[in-house]
């Protein structure tokens, strides 16, 4: 996540490198280094996995599309999606 963090945060960069260290480095498209706020990027990285996590999972999706098809009622793209016909 935080490589996605780093792009939203900073539209500039063009590349991230997770280096063996955990540490990023990130670099603009005209190769120069791009300063991170690494508590930034942390804090908007626990928000994404937070998103990421309160997406129903395919089992749950399933679930909720059976309970809406014998109720007679209409399905979202992502419930429509997890039956295979």
């Amino acid at each position: 996540m935080e490589h996605n963090a780093i792009y939203i945060l900073y539209p500039n960069v063009n590349t991230v490198d997770e280096k063996a260290d955990g540490t990023f480095h990130a670099r603009d498209a005209n190769g120069d280094a791009v300063s991170l706020d690494m508590s930034a990027v942390q804090t908007k990285a626990n928000e994404l996995q937070a998103i990421e996590d309160a997406k129903p999972n395919r089992q749950e999706l399933r679930a909720s599309a059976k309970a809406k098809l014998i109720a007679g009622e209409a399905l979202t793209e992502d419930e429509a999606n997890t039956i295979v016909l």
